[in-house]
């Protein structure tokens, strides 16, 4: 019942001023990533990673557009989640100056040896080439593992020399429920924009049972495809129908609307959702560690934005 995966600090010095639009600095990282990687990993004759004859093999395909033909993985999903989400809220809105300063977060959940070198090389190429609307000059000054709070613990990357990468092993995280203590209240803030499937449709608000299923899929997938655990051995089903029992005893969001436009089809596209805080009462002690969990992999739709970011709490 453990999860693993690599928490990275990605620290940078800009060499031209760099402003990050609000709502949007994850996408801005994302889409510059999943361009210079394809340049640095794929082929010359690549045109489509999907149909790639190397998409076995491609870290391209596996880290940035992994599908059901790349490896077996949960059943339903044509278009396997990307295992890796941004933390980059705190640079909305945000400009940096010649010679300021600033970072962002990635949590990666694919723990295959080369994964980290991979992200590593496309942001120093990256920051050469340029970041942000302006295609700002940067200079990638350090990456570091972070810990079990969110602080770097060591750097792994420094002066342009990857080092000391396998001296601090993958973050992991029980899912084991506490056998000490009972919880029976707590509150979850949605800190970036969240949206939670329902069925076929986009939930109202964010009902325990939702939230909790939504978090146990995604973490079983993410371990099921990424790492050598395999699926979470639970039943899904008793789990959901014991989520339900919980109740919500308040409910205070709001909606996000924020568009992002894709500079390969041309096409806006919404990166929106709601957030605030909701609690809950109940027998929540087996659905903590999942939630807190959640709070590294992100839950609903487009995580790999950094939408779907919660924070657990106990009022």
């Amino acid at each position: 019942m453990l999860f693993h995966l690599e928490p990275l600090r990605f620290s940078f010095l800009a060499r031209q001023p760099i402003h990050f639009p609000p709502g949007k600095s994850a996408n801005i990282l994302r889409g510059a990533f999943g361009t210079i990687f394809r340049r640095i990993a794929c082929p010359s004759d690549c045109a489509d990673a999907h149909t790639c004859s190397h998409h076995l093999t491609c870290p391209y395909a596996r880290l940035f557009e992994p599908t059901a033909t790349t490896h077996a993985g949960p059943s339903g999903l044509a278009d396997h989640p990307r295992p890796f989400v941004f933390r980059a809220l705190h640079l909305d809105a945000q400009s940096f100056a010649s010679g300021q300063p600033f970072h962002f977060d990635l949590n990666l959940f694919d723990t295959h040896p080369t994964a980290i070198a991979y992200l590593i090389l496309t942001f120093a190429q990256l920051a050469s080439d340029g970041l942000g609307p302006q295609r700002s000059r940067v200079e990638l000054t350090s990456v570091s593992k972070r810990n079990h709070l969110g602080t770097p613990a060591l750097t792994i990357y420094q002066n342009g020399v990857i080092q000391n990468q396998d001296d601090l092993p993958p973050l992991t995280l029980d899912l084991s429920p506490s056998t000490s203590e009972r919880t029976s209240h707590l509150r979850l803030q949605f800190i970036t924009p969240t949206e939670l499937k329902s069925v076929h449709q986009l939930a109202a608000q964010p009902d325990f049972a939702i939230v909790a299923t939504r978090a146990l899929v995604r973490i079983s997938t993410l371990r099921e495809l990424y790492s050598a655990d395999g699926p979470l051995p639970i039943d899904f089903r008793a789990f959901a129908d014991r989520a339900h029992l919980v109740r919500m005893t308040r409910c205070d969001i709001h909606a996000i609307d924020v568009q992002r436009r894709s500079s390969r089809t041309g096409q806006t596209h919404s990166i929106g959702g709601f957030v605030g805080e909701a609690e809950y009462e109940g027998d929540l002690t087996e659905f903590v560690p999942y939630l807190c969990a959640a709070k590294w992999t992100g839950i609903g739709r487009q995580t790999v934005w950094g939408k779907g970011e919660i924070e657990v709490s106990y009022p």
